[in-house]
Formats: C-alpha cells, sequence, structure tokens
C-alpha cells in the first residue's frame, strides 16, 4: 500500500481504423466505409487518509480515490448514430483496507460516479451517476501473490444489484520486474530494468469507459472499450517521479450500445468494434 498520496495523469491516442460488425454465426461485415479514431485523457488520485500497522506488521488504511476520463472519438461517415463522440467519467470512493489474520485481508468501498456521453459538467444528469459499494476478502498465497473474491453493488441497471468481483495481484521485483493485475481493469507487464533512471517493459492492459443515456426512448448502455499491447519505456526523473511512455497496437477497440438491462448484459448478438489500429500514450506518475 502507498503510504503517500499518488497523481497518474495519462493520454492514449488509438490511430484510424475501420468499424465492424460480428454477428455470430454470420460472416463479420465492414459497416459502409466508415472509420474512427479516438484520443483519451485520464487522470487518479489516491489518498491515504490515515494508515498503521497491526501487531502482525499488516497495513489498516483509510483513503479517498478519484478517478476520471474524457474520450474524444473521431468517427467519420457513419450515416446513423451507432458511436458516440464522447465520453466522461469522474468516480470517487472512500476504500478501507484491514488484516483478518496473516494471511487474509478485507478491502471495503463505498462510493459513487458519473458515466455521461458528454464531457461537460453543466450537462450531467442524475440518470448519469451510480453508486457503488464492494467487499473483496483477499488471500495471500505468497508473498508475490495476492488472491481475492468478493461482492460488488451498483446500480447499473437502475436498481441495487450484486456482481462478484475478483482481485488478482502476481507482482516480482528486481532487475527484471513483472506484475500481471485483475484490480481496476487488467493489466500485465514485463520489464527490465535497463538503469536506475529507466526501464523497458511489455504491457498488456484491457480498458474502457461507459455512458449512460437514452436512445429511440430507450435507456441504454454505451462501451467503449479497448486491448492494447505496447513496448513502454518509463523515465524515472527520481523515486517520485516517473513518466511511462508506450508505443504498440490497439489489438480491439468495442463501441457499442446495448440496453440497461440485465437481459441485455448477456446477450452477445451484434458486437461492433473499430479494427486493429497503431497506439500510443504518454503519462506521468507523481508520488506526492
Amino acid at each position: 500500500m502507498q503510504a503517500n498520496a499518488q497523481l497518474t495523469v495519462k493520454t492514449e491516442y488509438f490511430g484510424e481504423s475501420s468499424y465492424w460488425q460480428d454477428k455470430g454465426e454470420a460472416p463479420r461485415e465492414r459497416i459502409g466505409t466508415t472509420k474512427g479514431s479516438a484520443i483519451v485523457y485520464s487522470a487518479s488520485l489516491n489518498i491515504p487518509l490515515s494508515m498503521r500497522l497491526d501487531e502482525n506488521e499488516k497495513p489498516v488504511v483509510w483513503g479517498v480515490g478519484i478517478a476520471g476520463s474524457y474520450a474524444s472519438l473521431k468517427n467519420k461517415n457513419f450515416t446513423e448514430e451507432l458511436v458516440i463522440p464522447e465520453i466522461g467519467n469522474l468516480s470517487a470512493a472512500l476504500y478501507h483496507m484491514r488484516p483478518i489474520n496473516d494471511r487474509w485481508s478485507m478491502i471495503m468501498s463505498v462510493g459513487a460516479g458519473v458515466y455521461a456521453p458528454t464531457g461537460l459538467l453543466k450537462n450531467i444528469r442524475a440518470k448519469h451517476v451510480l453508486g457503488s459499494m464492494s467487499a473483496i476478502f483477499i488471500y495471500e498465497m505468497t508473498p508475490n501473490l495476492d488472491l481475492g473474491a468478493g461482492l460488488a453493488i451498483n446500480s447499473t441497471f437502475g436498481y441495487p444489484m450484486a456482481f462478484p468481483a475478483l482481485y488478482v495481484n502476481w507482482r516480482m521485483q528486481g532487475n527484471i520486474d513483472f506484475k500481471l493485475a485483475l484490480t481496476n481493469g487488467l493489466e500485465v507487464k514485463a520489464g527490465l530494468n535497463m538503469h536506475k533512471n529507466l526501464s523497458l517493459s511489455v504491457v498488456g492492459e484491457m480498458n474502457g469507459q461507459t455512458a449512460l443515456l437514452k436512445k429511440d426512448e430507450k435507456d441504454v448502455i454505451f462501451t467503449h472499450q479497448y486491448i492494447i499491447a505496447a513496448l513502454q519505456p518509463e523515465i524515472k526523473i527520481n523515486k517520485n517521479i516517473h513518466i511511462p511512455i508506450r508505443l504498440g497496437i490497439n489489438g480491439i477497440r468495442s463501441a457499442y450500445f446495448s440496453d440497461r438491462t440485465l437481459k441485455a448484459m448477456f446477450q452477445n448478438k451484434n458486437n461492433y468494434y473499430f479494427q486493429v489500429s497503431p497506439y500510443a500514450s504518454a503519462g506521468i506518475t507523481v508520488n506526492l
């Protein structure tokens, strides 16, 4: 756990590619001459409010996490509204972590978020706001591997509903670092510490944004989700300031509407997505 506050800011660019539909059993097909690219700006701030060690030297932490993102989707040659032009997400949560015994610990959180088809605060409405809470029990398999499971409750479908939540954190540190994390999205990273001020890694990541809106008089969810693979040089100005740069490819960038119902969550009839494209990002992480 970080004992100090940490700020991360990042900009991601997804190159232009064509837009396709996969109907499952039917052959996939391109939607006309449609094309699209995207830029995603994101930031997160983690603020520990209090931290102490118990009698077993395990951390007991209270903190606040704040995260926001803005996705600008540059869409071309669309004759109908299949992809929206922008998404704004902002969330905040109070979290608490405490040990249960030598191997078990628990993380609880409660918060709320805004998931809107706009980046302007003046256009935010109550229908764009979701509440959430979670409780995850984590087992320390080894000093380098933590596995956990629990429940997350949110109001995605307009009423509170519980979903299973998984937690994986596997890391190895040394001249060669490895990390696999399923905590907030999915991240896989393997790297070599080439110098005290420079490391070089291969990374894979799955992330995205969501918007709640009305379409054809129905409540719907628009999902923008992507999987990237990239080479990441990371410049370490000092122990508190790191600058990661990524160059690689976007393997797939899904962008589609679905009904805001539980039934639609399990349906997979029409998948719309942008094909493989170049990917680049740059960011900065500061320990405050």
